[in-house]
Formats: C-alpha cells, structure tokens, sequence
C-alpha cells in the first residue's frame, strides 16, 4: 500500500537538472532527516498499524512524505490546507517533502496520515533527534532551565448555560442523524433547540442587578428542557437499536450514533449536575469535578496568577531545555500542579539522556521549595539557580542569591521566556485545534520536533565570520 520509495520520473530529473536551490534552513532539514533513516521506520510503523495487508492496494502517502509534511506544518504553522496548496505550487516545498513532480494529494489525505501518528511515535521521534543531536556532539547537556506554559484547547468560554446549550444542540443533531437511518426512532423525539436557545441567551443577558431574582428560575427552565431532550435521545436510541437492519453498513452507523449519544448524554448529566448545585443548592463547585466542554472534555483549569489572562482552558505543558536550545523534556501535565513537583522528574531525565546531571540548573521562583533545592542538591547539580518563594531568606540564602553565577544562572533562565514565546507564536502552540487528548498531546510534540529540528540544523550550519566593526 505504501512502497518504500517511488523512481524518478524524466519530469522529476529535468526540474533536478535546473539547479533551483533550497532554503538554507530547510536544505539543512532534509538533509538531518536523509541521515537518520530510522525517524522514518517509525512512522512507517504508524502508517501500517492495523493493517491486514499493507503492501496491497492503492498507493497513499509514504512515510518520508508524512513525516516531512508534518515537520512543515509546525515549522511554518499552516493548516492542512494551506500546506497543500503551498506543497503543490512550489517547487523548492516539493523538493523537501520528496513528491517532486508527482500530483500533492486533497488536504484530507494529509489529515489521515498525520491522526495516524501516535503520541508514543511523536515522543519516540523527540527522543530520537534528541540523542542524534547529543551524537553529533551539538549538545552536551551541561546546562538545563525548565518552565512551564498553558495551551489552549478549542473551546468557549465555558458557562453553564452554554454548556447546557451545547448538549441540546448536539444531542438534537444527533438524534436526526440516527432518524436518517431509523426514521422509526424519531417518534416522540421533540425539537427543543430554539427554547434552549432563548434560555440561554437571556442568561447570559442578564444584569448583575437582576441575576439573583432571575436567574434560577430560567435555570429550572432550561435544565428541565436539557433533562427531556437527554430522555428522548437515549429513548430513541433504544428504539433504534431494536429495529431490524438488514444492511451491515446501516447498522454499524446507528451502532457508532448510539455510542455517542450515549456518550454525549452522560456528560450532559454531569453538566446538570454540576449547574443545580451551583445554581439551584448555592454550593461550590470544586475545579477537578466540574466539565468545561463537551467536545473536549479533558480540558483543565488553569490559574497561574497571571494578571492579562487571570484564567486559562487547556492544558498546562512542562518544558526543560538545554544550553543550546534544543528541548530535551516535555510532557502534557494533568490539572493545575504545582511547578516544584517536576524538578526531580525533570533531573531525572536529564540523568537518562546525558548520563549525568547538568552543572547548573535554573528555574523560576514557582519551582523553589526547601524539598526541591535539597533534590538538586542531591542529584549532584553544580549551580542550583532556583530563588526563593516567599518567607524570610537566611543570611546563607541571601549570600547564594548574591552569587555571580546564580545571577548569570538567572539570565540564563530567562531565555526560555523567549523558547516559549517562539513556540506559542511561530509554531502555533497558543491554541490546538485539533479534537481530543490524544491528539493534543501530538500536536504538543510536533510542535516541540519542529523546534528542535530547526534548532540542530542551525548549529549544524556553518556560522558566517561578523564584519568587524567600525571603531
């Protein structure tokens, strides 16, 4: 299905004959990826995952060309679309991806390939350019600052009326949908979106000054009209599980439309749940019980005391990167923890990919405890460079602070801002639109991949010597 490699054609030879040449950043890039075969093994191993017969059948996309697309998107943050069409009308873009003169297929392909990839297989291709990086001698690991970011997942602003709009609207689409393939399960099943609608949008008019006599009484309406839609969808699912279907691709649709309506009801429960204690009982709510989205329900709260944007939805990501910008460590935490609990983690990665511990490292004041400075101690770190938080500091600890080295250490530390800066805006990190846990911890990867494959071909490359200047 997918060969290992395609002949050129005389179309590919005469556009090779022109001497049109790349970008030096991504001539650099593909020759990285040319010398280090096994990246490729291991999308290949993604691509054919599951498959009876993989050398059997139409030819798709190979893994040198879904590996290196890939790469391209994060590298210059386009959406599929857009990456084929600039693939498709550029020749240098063609070179790179290897499909020379050969047809760049619809933007779909591209996304069937890429939700192939695993997070496993994303964070086997870091590890992969982190060790070949070491292998070349562009890294040795003497230096390491850590810090943590916030991405977003693609959702609204999460209230509960909107929540509870949201189920209405999606179990109503859902529903219809199984009707196609049952119209016997729409039988009792009312439409109850525009007065779910209404709700809503009186809700969220609301003045502070009416919202305490107002507000519980659309409430009680609007969970009422939640609670019958959730008993007519999963009655029609029951209806429509009863029909007889003779064919087999009919009845694996209303198969995959029960499962999620099912689905999608039992986290509308938790909405309403969650809105009548809040609402109706005046409690409150804890963060790790409440549901902030039913499209991705694995969203967390995030508050990091940050003055612009107080509050954030997404996920909260752990970076630790070396002296020369390469990004040895990342990882997708769950929830809000606190910054101190991956210091020792993030030592003893460092201690499994260099073999040794770093000879400074630094962090900010969010890291510092008495437990994580004693951990870097321990770990055999040279310059511990992590101020304290808060509390009275010993005349010890101001001495250390006062230290050249922890004051460069500082510095030092501060250049990861800039990694995260050039993340969240140049490799599209701010916000995943992609749908689900897995997939955002992909996109997370690819995105951490880019940097570091544009990192090692810029030390790979040969530095021009400075003009001296002019005295």
């Amino acid at each position: 299905m997918r060969p290992p490699g395609r002949p050129l054609s005389f179309a590919d030879v005469e556009l090779r004959a022109q001497g049109v040449a790349l970008d030096a950043t991504l001539q650099a890039l593909a020759h990285f990826l040319d010398a280090h075969a096994a990246l490729v093994t291991l999308v290949h191993q993604d691509l054919v995952r599951g498959l009876r017969r993989p050398q059997t059948g139409r030819g798709g996309l190979r893994a040198v060309q879904v590996l290196r697309a890939f790469v391209l998107q994060r590298v210059k943050a386009w959406d599929l679309r857009e990456l084929r069409e600039r693939i498709a009308d550029g020749y240098t873009l063609r070179r790179v991806t290897t499909f020379d003169a050969a047809p760049v297929p619809k933007h779909d392909a591209f996304h069937r390939a890429f939700c192939r990839l695993t997070p496993a297989t994303v964070r086997a291709l870091h590890d992969a350019v982190v060790q070949a990086a070491v292998a070349l001698g562009l890294e040795d690991g003497a230096r390491l600052r850590v810090d943590t970011t916030v991405v977003e997942t693609d959702i609204h602003w999460p209230t509960d009326s909107t929540l509870l709009w949201d189920a209405v609207r999606v179990l109503t689409r859902l529903v219809r949908r199984l009707g196609a393939q049952v119209p016997s399960a729409l039988r009792g099943f009312a439409d109850h979106t525009r007065r779910a609608r209404r709700r809503m949008q009186e809700l969220s008019r609301l003045p502070p000054a009416q919202r305490p006599r107002q507000q519980r009484r659309k409430y009680r309406d609007l969970l009422g009209v939640t609670a019958r839609v959730v008993g007519t969808a999963r009655a029609a699912v029951a209806m429509a599980q009863r029909a007889p279907l003779s064919d087999p691709r009919a009845a694996a649709a209303v198969a995959a439309l029960s499962a999620a309506i099912e689905h999608f009801a039992g986290l509308t429960e938790r909405v309403m749940a969650q809105t009548r204690r809040r609402v109706l009982h005046g409690e409150s709510v804890p963060v790790h019980e409440k549901l902030f989205s039913l499209i991705e329900p694995h969203t967390d709260l995030i508050q990091r005391g940050k003055a612009r944007r107080p509050v954030e939805f997404g996920h909260k990501v752990f970076l630790a990167e070396s002296g020369h910008g390469v990004i040895t460590d990342y990882r997708v935490l769950e929830g809000n923890p606190s910054d101190e609990r991956h210091v020792g983690p993030s030592l003893a990665q460092h201690a499994a990919t260099f073999g040794r511990a770093p000879a400074l490292d630094a962090a900010d004041r969010g890291f510092s405890s008495p437990a994580t400075v004693a951990a870097v101690t321990t770990a055999g770190v040279g310059t511990e460079c992590l101020p304290q938080r808060g509390g009275h500091k010993t005349p010890e600890r101001t001495a250390h602070e006062r230290r050249r080295a922890f004051q460069r250490g500082q510095r030092f530390r501060a250049g990861i801002e800039g990694r995260i800066s050039v993340l969240l805006r140049g490799r599209g990190l701010r916000r995943c639109l992609l749908q689900g846990r897995e997939r955002f911890e992909v996109f997370v990867g690819a995105a951490v991949l880019a940097n570091n494959l544009l990192q090692i071909t810029a030390l790979l490359r040969p530095r021009r010597a400075r003009p001296a200047r002019a005295a």
